[in-house]
Protein backbone atom coordinates (compact mmCIF):
# COMPACT_ATOMS: atom_id res chain seq x y z
CA UNK A 1 0.00 0.00 0.00
CA UNK A 2 1.53 3.65 -1.01
CA UNK A 3 -1.18 5.64 1.21
CA UNK A 4 0.63 8.69 3.25
CA UNK A 5 -0.04 7.84 6.60
CA UNK A 6 2.27 7.66 9.57
CA UNK A 7 1.50 4.18 10.22
CA UNK A 8 3.19 1.03 9.16
CA UNK A 9 1.05 -1.21 6.83
CA UNK A 10 1.54 -5.25 8.48
CA UNK A 11 1.76 -7.73 5.41
CA UNK A 12 3.45 -10.65 6.47
CA UNK A 13 6.38 -12.36 3.88
CA UNK A 14 4.74 -14.59 1.31
CA UNK A 15 1.01 -13.25 1.69
CA UNK A 16 -1.23 -12.75 -0.82
CA UNK A 17 -1.85 -8.37 -0.63
CA UNK A 18 -4.71 -7.09 0.68
CA UNK A 19 -7.09 -5.54 -1.87
CA UNK A 20 -8.96 -2.49 -0.58
CA UNK A 21 -8.19 -3.32 2.96
CA UNK A 22 -4.67 -4.10 5.27
CA UNK A 23 -4.33 -6.87 6.76
CA UNK A 24 -2.81 -5.10 10.34
CA UNK A 25 -1.33 -1.95 11.08
CA UNK A 26 0.82 -0.72 13.36
CA UNK A 27 0.56 2.68 15.36
CA UNK A 28 1.82 5.10 18.05
CA UNK A 29 -0.20 7.76 19.22
CA UNK A 30 -3.14 9.54 21.01
CA UNK A 31 -6.09 7.01 20.20
CA UNK A 32 -9.81 8.05 19.02
CA UNK A 33 -13.06 6.07 18.99
CA UNK A 34 -16.08 6.56 17.29
CA UNK A 35 -19.19 5.22 18.36
CA UNK A 36 -21.11 3.44 15.36
CA UNK A 37 -21.57 6.11 13.06
CA UNK A 38 -24.92 6.02 10.48
CA UNK A 39 -25.40 8.10 7.29
CA UNK A 40 -27.76 10.13 9.01
CA UNK A 41 -26.89 14.11 8.73
CA UNK A 42 -25.74 16.64 11.78
CA UNK A 43 -29.78 16.76 12.89
CA UNK A 44 -30.44 13.02 12.44
CA UNK A 45 -32.43 13.30 9.14
CA UNK A 46 -32.20 10.73 6.57
CA UNK A 47 -30.98 12.38 3.13
CA UNK A 48 -30.48 8.82 1.79
CA UNK A 49 -32.51 5.60 1.38
CA UNK A 50 -29.81 3.54 -0.70
CA UNK A 51 -26.67 1.91 0.90
CA UNK A 52 -24.34 3.79 -0.88
CA UNK A 53 -25.61 7.17 -0.03
CA UNK A 54 -25.92 6.44 3.51
CA UNK A 55 -22.14 4.70 3.55
CA UNK A 56 -20.76 8.04 1.95
CA UNK A 57 -22.62 10.34 4.66
CA UNK A 58 -21.11 7.66 6.97
CA UNK A 59 -18.13 8.53 6.20
CA UNK A 60 -18.27 12.47 6.41
CA UNK A 61 -19.60 12.00 9.66
CA UNK A 62 -16.44 9.69 10.56
CA UNK A 63 -13.96 12.39 9.14
CA UNK A 64 -16.21 14.53 11.37
CA UNK A 65 -15.76 13.00 14.59
CA UNK A 66 -12.22 12.47 13.73
CA UNK A 67 -11.74 16.28 12.95
CA UNK A 68 -12.51 17.15 16.73
CA UNK A 69 -10.06 15.46 18.11
CA UNK A 70 -7.25 16.53 15.51
CA UNK A 71 -7.40 13.09 13.37
CA UNK A 72 -7.64 12.70 9.50
CA UNK A 73 -8.68 10.07 7.48
CA UNK A 74 -5.03 8.85 7.51
CA UNK A 75 -4.69 8.04 10.86
CA UNK A 76 -7.64 5.68 10.71
CA UNK A 77 -6.35 2.46 11.52
CA UNK A 78 -9.33 0.20 11.79
CA UNK A 79 -12.88 0.88 10.54
CA UNK A 80 -15.56 -2.00 11.35
CA UNK A 81 -18.46 -1.74 8.99
CA UNK A 82 -21.96 -3.21 9.63
CA UNK A 83 -24.22 -3.56 6.86
CA UNK A 84 -28.08 -5.27 6.15
CA UNK A 85 -27.49 -6.61 2.82
CA UNK A 86 -24.28 -8.09 1.35
CA UNK A 87 -25.92 -8.22 -2.22
CA UNK A 88 -26.72 -4.87 -2.24
CA UNK A 89 -23.45 -4.11 -1.06
CA UNK A 90 -21.96 -6.84 -3.78
CA UNK A 91 -23.81 -4.99 -6.70
CA UNK A 92 -22.10 -1.33 -5.61
CA UNK A 93 -18.66 -2.32 -5.23
CA UNK A 94 -17.54 0.35 -7.86
CA UNK A 95 -19.83 2.86 -6.04
CA UNK A 96 -18.72 1.99 -2.81
CA UNK A 97 -14.53 2.49 -3.96
CA UNK A 98 -15.70 6.02 -5.19
CA UNK A 99 -17.30 7.34 -2.71
CA UNK A 100 -14.74 6.20 -0.07
CA UNK A 101 -12.03 7.55 -1.95
CA UNK A 102 -13.51 10.85 -2.42
CA UNK A 103 -14.24 11.23 1.53
CA UNK A 104 -11.06 8.96 2.90
CA UNK A 105 -9.01 8.93 0.19
CA UNK A 106 -6.54 6.21 -0.86
CA UNK A 107 -5.82 4.98 2.80
CA UNK A 108 -7.35 1.34 3.36
CA UNK A 109 -6.78 0.81 6.95
CA UNK A 110 -7.35 -2.91 9.02
CA UNK A 111 -11.77 -3.35 7.90
CA UNK A 112 -13.82 -5.78 8.52
CA UNK A 113 -17.29 -5.75 6.18
CA UNK A 114 -20.29 -7.66 8.61
CA UNK A 115 -24.03 -8.19 7.40
CA UNK A 116 -25.53 -7.80 10.19
CA UNK A 117 -29.70 -8.64 10.33
CA UNK A 118 -30.92 -5.11 11.62
CA UNK A 119 -29.64 -2.10 13.10
CA UNK A 120 -30.71 -0.35 16.11
CA UNK A 121 -31.96 2.69 13.76
CA UNK A 122 -34.45 1.35 11.81
CA UNK A 123 -33.63 3.22 8.37
CA UNK A 124 -30.08 2.45 8.60
CA UNK A 125 -28.46 0.30 6.00
CA UNK A 126 -24.67 0.82 6.82
CA UNK A 127 -23.03 1.40 10.42
CA UNK A 128 -19.35 2.22 10.55
CA UNK A 129 -17.23 2.04 13.77
CA UNK A 130 -13.62 3.29 13.36
CA UNK A 131 -10.84 4.23 15.57
CA UNK A 132 -7.65 6.09 14.37
CA UNK A 133 -4.53 6.88 15.93
CA UNK A 134 -2.97 10.24 16.26
CA UNK A 135 0.83 10.30 16.26
CA UNK A 136 3.07 11.71 18.78
CA UNK A 137 4.57 14.86 17.92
Amino acid sequence: MTALTPHMFLQPDGWVPAKGYANGMLAEGRMVFTGGLVGWNAQQEWEHADMVGQFRQTLENIVAVLDKAGARPEHLVRLTWYITDKQEYLDNLRAFGAAYREVIGRHFPAMAVVQVCALMEDAAKVEIEATAVIPHG
